[in-house]
């Protein structure tokens, strides 16, 4: 996997962990909030369509107090469920923060490990190529001849250059020209600036 492959999977995580975190907030907020406004709304209708203007009877009076009571007593239960919502909200919050940190911790384990892999890739090749190089010109023009162009063209790339050359003249013409071409296009994509 690329180095640019891999911080790009960063991004994407921290951004899906991101998304998780508002839908769970906009989801509480959507539900809750039009709940609670049209309950009030409601209740203040019913109540101001009790009170009359003029003076009321003493057992009217009582009625719209033990009315006025009830409606309290369910905003207090309503308030201790939205204090319960919050409370859940935040533990599934801490969750997520616990996830996430999981998340980077196991991202960073999975970086080093790819750096090790890599490095070690890089030696091989290194490696490989220097024998390459110590073989006599005809021997290795024989070997890269029965190589793909594209693998043969990634070592010919990191031989000094009079090696390449000594290999690349043992070849035949179609294959010296494919392995010239890959070795020149490499780098075409690569931004100037």
């Amino acid at each position: 996997m690329s180095k640019v492959a891999y911080k790009n999977g960063h991004g994407v995580l921290i951004t899906i962990a991101a998304f998780l975190m508002l839908s769970v907030m906009f989801r509480l907020g959507s539900v809750a909030g039009p709940a609670f406004a049209k309950e009030i709304s409601a209740e203040s209708q019913t109540i101001s369509a009790r009170i009359e203007p003029a003076v009321m009877p003493p057992e009217a009076l009582d009625r719209l107090i033990s009315d006025i009571r009830a409606r309290e007593a369910a905003v207090e239960e309503r308030e201790l469920k939205f204090a319960d919502r919050m409370q859940a909200l935040d533990i599934a919050n801490g969750e997520i923060d616990k996830r996430l940190e999981e998340l980077v911790a196991a991202e960073e384990s999975l970086k080093a490990t790819l750096a090790v892999a890599e490095s070690a890739l890089d030696t091989d090749i290194a490696s490989l190529t220097t024998v390459y190089e110590s073989m006599k010109p005809k021997d290795a023009a024989a070997v890269f001849s029965e190589m793909a162009p594209e693998f043969a063209a990634g070592f010919l790339a990191q031989m000094r250059p009079e090696m390449a050359a000594n290999i690349l003249s043992g070849l035949d013409p179609e294959t010296a020209y494919a392995v010239s071409v890959l070795i020149a296009g490499r780098n075409a994509n690569v931004p100037r600036e």
